[in-house]
C-alpha cells in the first residue's frame, strides 16, 4: 500500500525537496503542501493523509497547534503525526508527543532516516529509538501539562499482567525485537500485546502508549 503523505513548512523550497524525496519513492505519494499549521489542518480534512509532516516552527498557526488541532480531530484518527525540529530537545516537541504526535525528527537528518520516519509512524510505531528521545520524554512526559488530566494507575487496570510489562518495555524504547528476547517470546506475540494494550487505553499509536506509560507511573523518570 502506498502511504499518503502531507507536508507542511513555511519554506516552499524545502517543501519542494520533501516532495522530490518522497515521490522517489514507490510506496510513498505526497498528497498535499501547506505553507502553514492551519492550512495543514485544513489539507489534512481535505485529503486523509497517513501521515502528517509537520514543521513546528512555522509562522501564525506553527506545527504544535497543528498537530493539537488534527489529532483531537475524531474525523482524523488515522493521520499519523512526524513533528519536524531544529532542536532535538525542546520542551516543544513533548506538547507534540502529549497531544498525540507519533514521533519528532530532527531537520538534519538525512534522507534515508526521513523516509524511515515516515514509514515507522505510518505504521504506527513510535519514532522513540533515539537515547536522547527517550531522555525528552522522561523530563517532560512524566508529568503533564497544568491543567490537564493526569493518568493514573487505575487507567490500566484494563491491561493484563503481560500487557502492562510490555507497555513498560515499549516505554523505556525498545522495539518489538528487542522485548522478545527480554521477554523469550515471538515478535508477532509482542506486537499482538502491544496492540491489544493500544485498543483498550484509546492510545492512538505506540507514542501515546509511552506517555501514558510515564504518566501513570508504570515507569518512572530517571533523573
Amino acid at each position: 500500500m502506498t502511504v499518503r503523505v502531507l507536508l507542511a513548512d513555511d519554506q516552499a523550497l524545502l517543501r519542494a525537496t520533501f516532495r522530490m524525496l518522497v515521490d522517489s519513492y514507490a510506496d510513498l505519494e505526497v498528497v498535499a503542501e501547506a505553507a502553514d499549521g492551519a492550512e495543514a489542518v485544513e489539507l489534512a480534512r481535505a485529503h486523509r493523509p497517513d501521515v502528517a509532516v509537520l514543521d513546528i516552527r512555522m509562522p501564525g498557526t506553527d506545527g504544535l497547534a497543528a498537530t493539537e488541532a488534527i489529532c483531537a480531530d475524531p474525523e482524523l484518527t488515522d493521520v499519523r503525526v512526524l513533528v519536524l525540529t531544529t532542536f532535538q530537545t525542546d520542551e516543544h516537541v513533548a506538547r507534540a508527543l502529549r497531544a498525540g504526535a507519533g514521533g519528532f525528527l530532527g531537520k538534519d537528518a538525512s534522507a534515508d532516516e526521513l523516509v524511515d520516519a515516515i514509514r515507522t509512524v505510518a505504521a504506527g510505531d513510535a519514532l522513540l529509538s533515539s537515547a536522547a528521545t527517550r531522555a525528552l520524554i522522561a523530563r517532560f512526559l512524566a508529568t503533564p501539562e497544568p491543567g490537564t488530566a493526569r493518568a493514573v494507575p487505575e487507567d490500566l487496570a484494563v491491561l493484563t499482567a503481560r500487557e502492562r510489562e510490555v507497555t513498560a518495555l515499549v516505554a523505556q524504547g525498545k522495539s518489538n525485537a528487542e522485548i522478545a528476547a527480554e521477554l523469550v517470546v515471538s515478535p508477532l506475540t509482542v506486537r499482538t500485546h502491544v496492540q491489544r494494550a493500544k485498543t483498550k487505553l484509546a492510545a492512538r499509536d505506540r507514542a501515546q502508549l509511552v506517555v501514558l506509560a510515564y504518566q501513570s507511573g508504570l515507569v518512572r523518570s530517571r533523573e
